[in-house]
């Protein structure tokens, strides 16, 4: 499954099922075929994910050299979610700043 993120405030934002899953589950939403963020609900939203990253840089090691060995040992460049969840964030600050809600599925 691939989401297609749509609002009038932004361009599309896309994210394979895995990537998506894994952003929903950080803001405390269940994964959806489809569905909408509305503006108010935005802020929470953005706030659970910010949670969610914090927690997970917290139990990474520091250090550029210590991230680059580890991509090596994981045989390839290895994604976090703050790179995956980011597009999306700053999609929500943007519709939530005009007002406008996000929608995937449709």
């Amino acid at each position: 499954m691939t989401y297609r993120f749509q609002s009038k405030a932004a361009g599309d934002v896309l994210m394979l099922g895995p990537d998506g899953d894994k952003v929903f589950n950080a803001m405390g939403r269940e994964p959806a075929a489809q569905g909408i963020i509305a503006p108010d609900a935005m802020p929470s939203a953005i706030r659970a994910i910010e949670a969610a990253l914090a927690q997970e840089e917290s139990q990474q090691p520091v250090g550029r050299a210590v991230a680059d060995a580890r991509q090596a040992e994981d045989g390839g460049d290895a994604v976090s979610l703050r790179q995956h969840a980011w597009p999306l964030v700053e999609m929500m600050r943007r519709a939530h700043a005009a007002g406008e809600a996000i929608v995937w599925g449709v």
